[in-house]
């Protein structure tokens, strides 16, 4: 295995982080929380990095009883003053962003230039939250009535509960965090239990910005199991918003209990994503596309590619080239520089990688590539020649599987790619204008995201980030989604003396 390049003991102390931490913080941390202790490991190496006391029932009512009392002066704050505090913590995140990026890939496993990346993501969208904060538009409309003015605002929600996922531990957070900052609202995570010390870490970053500002329990963390802290988040009234990012599984449940007590959710779910080739396409951008998108996270993105449907034409040379491409992933300790895959992020998830392509084998896929378990979490991606009708094609296995299809008319192809329950993120590569626009028609892809000559992976925090069907149908980043942070008021004001009312209804006393 190559040698880790950086000191772990000097990395955790860069980020304040100690032998055995807390788990529960409203701006000040709760110093014995009451939920056990879980182990924070290196998936490439299954070394112990740290450890992590949970937040149990008590400290999570604490927490949240902080929270709302700090909502009541935060949405007080005017907006684009909200959005020079962010401002800051994007600052503090651009000096840590090598650390943080570095315990990223420690904790999760996903190769240094992922996790530096997925900092770089946290820099962005607080710039954007910036920007936005001086954005939050309401309209204005023409009154029937005379000497009336009708008019809509936007108002802050209070608590938005984010529920974040192992795979993006920490720039899921800030989508959420940093847009219902600005729009007025306190945030509570409860980040992934597989990758507590990012959380941790970043906790503090925004610890110290409010600090300075003589502010508390604006981002607020619980750190627990599902049960009990997960179920008392997502039934909490307290708790007007929820975005989940996970399973679709879990995700029905969560959608389920919060529509239960007139909640609103923000859903992130499966992904079930795919490309398709046309002869036209240049095998080259579909290369290094389907690679990364295939291989990246070792398959462990939502936006992971995981169906490629190649046009009869151009398919032998692109699996030609797809096999010689895979066989020169470089696969061992994500921290070094030259690696291009590391580890998935627990033995569970070999084990399930595993079953998955046992059923590839049983219902007739071809292994073309890889599949092997390596050693500890490490496994080798693997390339399936598959037929459209195999029923595994229609599961998400969370782990570098990419299968090949053939067809051989476009309908085809796209009557394939929606016969999935998932409808996350899509992509084709073409130089025709008509197959692009069929693609993107509503005769095309079913997905909330659909790319031309990009691929499935590698979404823009400018973009509203989501996607359809089991997918969950939230949206998250860019575009308008800040709107799911806040309520919307119609307000109408009349200033003629008169009490005209509405469709010219007469009401006489």
């Amino acid at each position: 295995m190559a040698h880790v390049s950086y000191s772990v003991s000097e990395l955790l102390e860069n980020l304040h982080i100690e032998p055995v931490n807390s788990g529960a913080c409203y701006g000040d941390w709760i110093p014995n929380p009451s939920g056990g202790e879980i182990e924070s490991l290196n998936p490439a190496t299954g070394e112990l990095i740290a450890r992590v006391l949970c937040a149990g029932p008590a400290d999570y009512e604490c927490v949240v009883s902080r929270a709302r009392e700090a909502f009541l002066d935060w949405r007080m704050i005017p907006a684009p003053r909200r959005g020079e505090i962010v401002r800051e913590i994007g600052n503090e995140l651009r000096a840590h962003k090598a650390d943080l990026g570095a315990l990223v890939t420690l904790e999760m496993g996903k190769i240094l230039a992922e996790g530096r990346g997925e900092v770089q993501e946290m820099i962005d969208i607080a710039d954007f939250a910036v920007g936005l904060s001086r954005q939050l538009y309401g309209l204005t409309m023409h009154s029937e009535r005379p000497g009336h003015r009708m008019f809509e605002q936007w108002h802050p929600l209070g608590i938005a509960g984010v529920i974040s996922a192992f795979n993006f531990p920490v720039a899921v957070w800030s989508w959420n965090a940093m847009i219902a900052a600005v729009c007025g609202d306190c945030v509570l995570w409860k980040p992934s239990p597989e990758t507590p010390l990012t959380a941790i870490a970043v906790q503090k970053i925004c610890n110290r910005v409010m600090e300075a500002h003589g502010l508390k329990g604006i981002f607020n963390l619980v750190i627990g199991a599902n049960d009990p802290i997960g179920e008392m988040l997502i039934q909490d009234w307290r708790v007007p918003l929820i975005s989940f990012t996970g399973s679709t599984e879990v995700g029905r449940h969560v959608a389920e209990v919060v529509a239960g007590r007139l909640g609103r959710s923000i859903l992130e779910l499966g992904g079930n994503n795919g490309i398709i080739v046309m002869n036209d396409a240049d095998p080259g951008l579909v290369l290094r596309a389907v690679l990364f998108g295939a291989v990246g996270t070792a398959g462990q993105r939502c936006t992971t590619t995981r169906r490629l449907f190649l046009e009869s034409g151009i398919a032998p040379c692109v699996t030609e080239a797809l096999v010689n491409a895979y066989r020169q992933v470089r696969i061992g300790d994500p921290m070094e520089e030259t690696t291009l895959m590391g580890p998935l992020v627990n033995r569970r998830a070999v084990d399930r990688m595993l079953d998955g392509l046992q059923r590839v084998r049983e219902q007739g896929g071809e292994v073309l590539y890889g599949g092997e378990h390596m050693m500890g979490c490490f496994v080798r991606p693997t390339l399936v020649r598959a037929r459209p009708e195999m029923p595994v094609l229609k599961e998400e296995i969370f782990a570098p599987i990419l299968y090949v299809i053939e067809f051989g008319d476009l309908d085809e192809a796209i009557h394939w790619h929606n016969g999935v329950p998932q409808g996350l993120s899509s992509a084709m590569f073409t130089t025709n204008l008509i197959a692009t626009e069929t693609f993107l028609s509503h005769r095309g892809s079913d997905c909330g995201i659909a790319n031309i000559n990009i691929g499935t992976s590698g979404a823009e925090i400018g973009g509203a980030f989501g996607g359809e069907k089991d997918t969950g149908g939230g949206r998250e980043s860019g575009s308008d989604a800040w709107k799911a942070y806040m309520r919307r008021q119609t307000n109408t004001v009349n200033w003629s003396g008169q009490m005209p009312l509405a469709q010219g209804i007469e009401f006489q006393l």
